[in-house]
């Protein structure tokens, strides 16, 4: 498939985090950018800033004559959450518009440059945008394509303002609804593989058979990198190509020796040739020590000199809503994370109890996905009850129907720590009647939407 036959690019549902990665490389490519979502938000006003004509009703007459009267230079690029009865999609399948998914365009694009596809159930995100970042702190030509805002550079597209033949695109690979089977890697890593998304897959296995396609995915002088918990479950003894084991202590590519202080980690990074000694990595938590050592492998493998790492690794600021201070003092600590899978929350849990050990961590947690509830119900309580006090949110329900008898009640009831319940708009008196010292909001869904009136609320309380 040849893009350049295009002209316009329309989106049903650019306002998403992957659809919008890919509505700026249309927009700096200098194709003409329109689309359509259910709701205005930071992010689409960020792209309409940048360019991008966007509307919010499903109104075929908001569509642009150019689009509307040139079926054959204008590409479709929709989301699977856009509902089969929405006018807009009818009318471009009604009149024969080329249609493709995000992840088939992802890979079209793809397919032209050296790839690395980062995959796994939670670190894909913070992994991607770190190998990013090290190759673009350190003047390579790359195009990233992450599914978070990269705090360094408050976007989730990452680029050069011209592509070239040694460009490198770094993609955050998606395992809902197999997206990342369109991707044909040369460099391919393998964060995690925890059983989610069990609405799409039905059990882990078929979660874990969909990962091994991925895996069959990566190209003949390709290689995987993947983490050492699980390597026995995914790659087969007769796999052929090159397979690199990395993890926390153990793996063929490890960290080591690894101290925290100040809200920051420091570890040692070792493999087979190279010992970089004393990193000190820009934001906290193990898990993150971790994803950082396979960024450091794939950068290495790239060509990177150490002092680029070392300089690199200090530098990254991390992701929006992945482990972000909003407040960090001395009175009160409020941070911010998008876990929404039992083990991620454990991680995180883990980490800023690591980190502040003295102290009493609040968590007010937002459930996401009535399926997801369901499935881990028993897992959420466990991994919530490391928290000296837990406040639950009701249910996000996403893109799904309520499911009878799934409440946040079926967690509630396990949670082994100081716990309560909570509505979302009753969040901030209970809050208020509280005494905090470090807050953490969690959650995929709308929880996000809180995160300012609490920070407004702790200043108030603790620093007016």
């Amino acid at each position: 498939m040849n893009l350049k036959h295009y002209h316009n690019v329309h989106f049903l549902g650019i306002g998403g985090i992957g659809m919008s990665a890919l509505a700026r490389w249309f927009n700096l490519n200098g194709f003409a950018v329109s689309g359509y979502d259910r709701t205005p938000t930071v992010l689409t006003d960020t792209l309409i800033n940048e360019g991008i004509a966007i509307h919010f009703e499903d109104d075929i007459s908001l569509v642009s004559d150019e689009v509307s009267t040139d079926c054959d230079k204008t590409l479709v690029i929709m989301t699977p959450a856009i509902p089969q009865g929405h006018k807009q999609l009818n009318f471009f399948k009604e009149n024969n518009y080329k249609m493709l998914k995000r992840s088939e365009v992802l890979g079209v694009i793809s397919d032209n440059f050296k790839l690395v596809a980062v995959a796994g159930t939670h670190g894909k995100t913070t992994t991607s945008s770190m190998i990013a970042h090290l190759l673009k702190h350190a003047g390579r030509d790359i195009a990233a394509f992450l599914g978070g805002i990269a705090t360094n550079y408050n976007s989730n597209f990452i680029a050069n303002e011209a592509f070239t033949p040694n460009t490198v695109a770094v993609v955050e690979a998606d395992e809902f609804d197999r997206s990342f089977l369109t991707l044909n890697p040369d460099l391919a890593v393998i964060t995690s593989a925890d059983a989610d998304h069990l609405d799409i897959y039905g059990d882990k296995a078929h979660l874990e058979h969909s990962f091994k396609a991925f895996i069959d995915k990566i190209k003949s002088t390709g290689k995987l990198f993947i983490n050492e918990k699980i390597t026995k479950d995914l790659v087969s003894t007769d796999f052929t190509k090159s397979v690199n084991t990395y993890g926390l202590n153990r793996g063929q590519f490890f960290a080591s020796n690894i101290t925290m202080g100040n809200g920051f980690f420091e570890f040692n990074y070792t493999d087979e040739i190279n010992s970089i000694n004393k990193l000190k990595l820009g934001v906290p938590g193990f898990h993150n020590v971790e994803n950082a050592t396979v960024a450091i492998a794939v950068a290495l493998e790239l060509g990177l000199s150490v002092e680029e790492i070392r300089v690199g690794i200090e530098s990254y600021k991390g992701v929006k809503r992945r482990f972000e201070f909003i407040i960090r003092s001395e009175k009160v600590v409020f941070v911010d994370d998008y876990a929404h899978h039992p083990v991620e929350i454990e991680a995180f849990l883990k980490s800023l109890k690591a980190l502040y050990p003295k102290k009493k961590v609040t968590a007010i947690f937002q459930p996401h996905l009535y399926s997801r509830t369901r499935d881990f119900a028993a897992e959420f309580a466990e991994s919530l009850s490391l928290a000296d006090e837990i406040i639950l949110l009701d249910i996000y329900p996403a893109r799904e129907e309520p499911i009878p008898g799934v409440t946040s009640d079926i967690v509630f009831k396990d949670i082994k720590t100081v716990k309560s319940k909570c509505s979302k708009e009753d969040l901030l008196d209970m809050l208020c009647e509280h005494q905090l010292e470090v807050v953490a909001t969690i959650g995929a869904g709308d929880i996000d939407k809180l995160v300012k009136p609490i920070e407004n609320l702790l200043t108030e309380k603790y620093h007016a």
